[in-house]
Protein backbone atom coordinates (compact mmCIF):
# COMPACT_ATOMS: atom_id res chain seq x y z
CA UNK A 1 0.00 0.00 0.00
CA UNK A 2 1.12 3.68 -0.80
CA UNK A 3 1.18 6.12 1.50
CA UNK A 4 -2.01 8.34 1.21
CA UNK A 5 -0.56 11.65 1.94
CA UNK A 6 2.39 11.39 -0.68
CA UNK A 7 -0.05 9.98 -2.94
CA UNK A 8 -2.64 13.21 -2.59
CA UNK A 9 0.34 15.22 -3.04
CA UNK A 10 1.21 13.67 -6.34
CA UNK A 11 -2.32 14.29 -7.48
CA UNK A 12 -2.21 17.47 -6.48
CA UNK A 13 0.46 18.44 -8.91
CA UNK A 14 -0.92 17.03 -11.62
CA UNK A 15 -3.96 18.70 -10.60
CA UNK A 16 -1.86 22.49 -11.16
CA UNK A 17 -2.43 21.44 -14.79
CA UNK A 18 -5.55 21.13 -14.75
CA UNK A 19 -6.62 24.26 -12.77
CA UNK A 20 -4.31 26.85 -14.65
CA UNK A 21 -6.52 25.26 -18.09
CA UNK A 22 -9.38 26.17 -15.95
CA UNK A 23 -10.61 29.37 -18.03
CA UNK A 24 -11.68 30.11 -21.60
CA UNK A 25 -9.77 32.80 -21.68
CA UNK A 26 -6.66 31.07 -20.52
CA UNK A 27 -7.41 28.58 -23.07
CA UNK A 28 -7.66 31.87 -26.05
CA UNK A 29 -4.32 32.70 -24.85
CA UNK A 30 -2.44 29.01 -25.45
CA UNK A 31 -4.67 29.19 -29.04
CA UNK A 32 -2.77 32.48 -29.80
CA UNK A 33 0.82 30.83 -28.45
CA UNK A 34 0.38 28.20 -30.34
CA UNK A 35 1.09 29.95 -33.80
CA UNK A 36 4.22 31.46 -32.53
CA UNK A 37 5.67 33.82 -29.32
CA UNK A 38 3.97 37.09 -28.15
CA UNK A 39 4.25 39.73 -25.81
CA UNK A 40 1.59 40.66 -23.60
CA UNK A 41 0.16 43.88 -24.90
CA UNK A 42 -0.18 41.61 -28.14
CA UNK A 43 -1.66 39.04 -26.54
CA UNK A 44 -3.82 41.48 -24.56
CA UNK A 45 -5.12 43.19 -28.08
CA UNK A 46 -5.65 39.42 -29.58
CA UNK A 47 -7.58 38.19 -26.90
CA UNK A 48 -9.24 41.45 -26.11
CA UNK A 49 -8.56 41.64 -22.60
CA UNK A 50 -7.01 44.23 -20.38
CA UNK A 51 -3.09 44.35 -19.70
CA UNK A 52 -3.65 43.88 -16.24
CA UNK A 53 -5.89 40.45 -16.55
CA UNK A 54 -4.08 39.24 -19.55
CA UNK A 55 -0.76 39.61 -17.55
CA UNK A 56 -2.24 37.59 -14.47
CA UNK A 57 -4.34 34.99 -16.96
CA UNK A 58 -0.33 34.19 -17.79
CA UNK A 59 1.12 34.48 -14.36
CA UNK A 60 -1.11 31.15 -14.13
CA UNK A 61 -0.15 29.98 -17.23
CA UNK A 62 3.37 30.16 -16.09
CA UNK A 63 3.18 29.22 -12.66
CA UNK A 64 1.68 25.60 -14.01
CA UNK A 65 4.99 25.54 -16.45
CA UNK A 66 2.85 25.64 -19.51
CA UNK A 67 4.05 28.77 -20.83
CA UNK A 68 7.75 30.33 -20.54
CA UNK A 69 8.98 33.91 -20.81
CA UNK A 70 11.76 35.50 -22.11
CA UNK A 71 13.21 39.22 -22.24
CA UNK A 72 14.57 41.10 -25.08
CA UNK A 73 15.24 44.84 -23.76
CA UNK A 74 12.46 45.89 -22.14
CA UNK A 75 10.11 43.58 -23.77
CA UNK A 76 9.30 40.35 -22.66
CA UNK A 77 7.74 37.59 -24.96
CA UNK A 78 6.28 34.49 -24.06
CA UNK A 79 5.75 31.37 -25.74
CA UNK A 80 4.06 27.46 -24.93
CA UNK A 81 6.66 25.31 -23.02
CA UNK A 82 6.93 22.95 -25.45
CA UNK A 83 5.26 21.17 -28.35
CA UNK A 84 3.71 18.77 -25.64
CA UNK A 85 1.03 22.02 -24.17
CA UNK A 86 0.38 22.51 -27.69
CA UNK A 87 -0.88 19.17 -27.98
CA UNK A 88 -2.36 19.19 -24.26
CA UNK A 89 -4.71 21.96 -26.15
CA UNK A 90 -5.92 20.15 -28.74
CA UNK A 91 -6.76 17.41 -26.88
CA UNK A 92 -8.58 18.75 -24.26
CA UNK A 93 -10.79 20.40 -27.19
CA UNK A 94 -11.21 17.01 -28.84
CA UNK A 95 -12.65 15.17 -25.99
CA UNK A 96 -14.67 18.66 -25.17
CA UNK A 97 -16.09 17.85 -28.78
CA UNK A 98 -17.01 14.59 -27.89
CA UNK A 99 -18.64 14.33 -24.99
CA UNK A 100 -20.09 18.06 -24.39
CA UNK A 101 -22.95 18.38 -26.71
CA UNK A 102 -22.87 22.26 -25.94
CA UNK A 103 -19.71 22.25 -27.83
CA UNK A 104 -21.01 21.69 -31.47
CA UNK A 105 -23.40 23.85 -31.94
CA UNK A 106 -21.08 26.97 -30.24
CA UNK A 107 -18.39 26.00 -32.46
CA UNK A 108 -21.67 26.15 -35.35
CA UNK A 109 -22.65 29.83 -34.35
CA UNK A 110 -19.07 30.76 -33.98
CA UNK A 111 -17.75 29.41 -37.34
CA UNK A 112 -20.73 30.55 -39.08
CA UNK A 113 -21.87 27.41 -40.41
CA UNK A 114 -25.33 25.91 -41.20
CA UNK A 115 -26.31 22.95 -39.33
CA UNK A 116 -25.96 20.99 -42.54
CA UNK A 117 -21.89 21.40 -42.37
CA UNK A 118 -18.89 22.86 -43.52
CA UNK A 119 -19.80 25.59 -46.65
CA UNK A 120 -16.73 23.91 -49.17
CA UNK A 121 -14.91 21.15 -49.68
CA UNK A 122 -11.70 20.34 -47.34
CA UNK A 123 -8.37 20.09 -48.53
CA UNK A 124 -6.52 17.56 -46.51
CA UNK A 125 -2.87 18.21 -45.05
CA UNK A 126 -1.20 15.38 -46.73
CA UNK A 127 -2.80 16.45 -50.41
CA UNK A 128 -2.22 19.96 -50.07
CA UNK A 129 1.86 20.13 -50.71
CA UNK A 130 1.69 18.11 -53.59
CA UNK A 131 -1.25 19.32 -54.90
CA UNK A 132 0.71 23.10 -54.15
CA UNK A 133 3.68 22.06 -56.03
CA UNK A 134 2.27 21.15 -59.20
CA UNK A 135 0.34 24.07 -59.55
CA UNK A 136 -3.25 23.03 -58.79
CA UNK A 137 -3.69 24.94 -56.15
CA UNK A 138 -2.50 28.17 -54.19
CA UNK A 139 -1.98 28.34 -50.34
CA UNK A 140 -3.16 30.95 -49.11
CA UNK A 141 -2.65 32.13 -44.99
CA UNK A 142 -4.85 34.07 -43.70
CA UNK A 143 -3.45 34.95 -40.07
CA UNK A 144 -2.11 38.37 -39.10
CA UNK A 145 1.72 38.90 -40.13
CA UNK A 146 2.94 38.32 -36.96
CA UNK A 147 2.14 34.35 -36.71
CA UNK A 148 3.24 34.04 -40.45
CA UNK A 149 6.47 35.27 -39.73
CA UNK A 150 6.36 32.89 -37.07
CA UNK A 151 5.85 29.75 -39.08
CA UNK A 152 3.71 29.11 -41.64
CA UNK A 153 3.35 26.35 -44.47
CA UNK A 154 6.24 26.47 -47.13
CA UNK A 155 5.09 28.14 -49.93
CA UNK A 156 2.40 30.17 -48.95
CA UNK A 157 1.02 33.27 -49.79
CA UNK A 158 0.82 36.09 -46.83
CA UNK A 159 -2.55 38.26 -46.62
CA UNK A 160 -4.34 39.00 -43.98
CA UNK A 161 -7.65 38.54 -43.97
CA UNK A 162 -9.03 42.16 -43.20
CA UNK A 163 -6.87 42.87 -46.17
CA UNK A 164 -7.76 39.75 -47.92
CA UNK A 165 -10.64 42.34 -50.42
CA UNK A 166 -7.81 44.94 -51.10
CA UNK A 167 -5.36 42.21 -51.94
CA UNK A 168 -7.15 40.27 -54.25
CA UNK A 169 -5.19 40.82 -57.21
CA UNK A 170 -2.35 39.23 -55.84
CA UNK A 171 -4.02 35.97 -56.50
CA UNK A 172 -4.22 34.62 -59.53
CA UNK A 173 -7.80 33.95 -60.95
CA UNK A 174 -8.16 30.41 -62.18
CA UNK A 175 -6.54 28.69 -59.64
CA UNK A 176 -8.25 26.86 -56.62
CA UNK A 177 -6.90 28.89 -53.55
CA UNK A 178 -6.94 27.03 -50.45
CA UNK A 179 -7.21 29.18 -47.28
CA UNK A 180 -5.72 28.16 -43.35
CA UNK A 181 -5.41 29.89 -40.42
CA UNK A 182 -4.87 28.87 -36.76
CA UNK A 183 -6.94 25.62 -35.80
CA UNK A 184 -9.83 23.72 -36.30
CA UNK A 185 -11.74 26.15 -34.58
CA UNK A 186 -10.54 29.71 -35.99
CA UNK A 187 -13.13 31.69 -37.97
CA UNK A 188 -10.41 33.47 -40.17
CA UNK A 189 -10.12 30.93 -43.26
CA UNK A 190 -14.18 30.46 -43.10
CA UNK A 191 -14.68 34.16 -43.89
CA UNK A 192 -11.56 34.14 -45.88
CA UNK A 193 -13.36 31.23 -48.40
CA UNK A 194 -16.62 33.15 -48.19
CA UNK A 195 -15.44 36.63 -49.16
CA UNK A 196 -13.63 34.51 -52.27
CA UNK A 197 -16.44 32.67 -53.40
CA UNK A 198 -18.38 35.76 -53.08
CA UNK A 199 -15.90 37.63 -55.56
CA UNK A 200 -16.18 34.49 -57.52
CA UNK A 201 -12.75 33.10 -57.12
CA UNK A 202 -12.26 29.14 -56.69
CA UNK A 203 -11.74 28.75 -52.96
CA UNK A 204 -11.53 25.75 -50.47
CA UNK A 205 -9.94 25.17 -46.71
CA UNK A 206 -7.18 23.41 -45.19
CA UNK A 207 -8.61 20.87 -42.95
CA UNK A 208 -7.87 22.06 -39.70
CA UNK A 209 -4.73 24.58 -39.22
CA UNK A 210 -1.75 25.62 -38.48
CA UNK A 211 -2.14 23.80 -35.05
CA UNK A 212 -2.94 20.96 -36.50
CA UNK A 213 -0.12 20.98 -39.19
CA UNK A 214 2.04 21.61 -36.86
CA UNK A 215 1.58 18.95 -34.52
CA UNK A 216 1.13 16.32 -37.12
CA UNK A 217 4.82 17.14 -38.09
CA UNK A 218 4.81 18.80 -41.35
CA UNK A 219 7.06 20.84 -43.04
CA UNK A 220 6.99 24.35 -41.86
CA UNK A 221 8.93 27.57 -42.96
CA UNK A 222 9.74 31.29 -40.65
CA UNK A 223 10.41 34.56 -42.02
CA UNK A 224 8.50 37.06 -43.45
CA UNK A 225 6.85 36.67 -47.29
Amino acid sequence: MGDREKKSKLFEQFARVGKALASGKRLELLDLLAQGERTVDQLARAADLGMTTASSHLQVLKQAHLVGTRRDGTRVFYALAGDDVAGLYAQLRQVAQQHITDVEPARVAYLGLSNTGEPTEEVARDDLLARARAGHIVVLDVRPNTEFTAGHIPGAISIPLEELTARLDELPPDTLIVAYCRGAYCVLAYDAVRELLTRGRRASRLKDGMLEWRLDGFPIETGAA
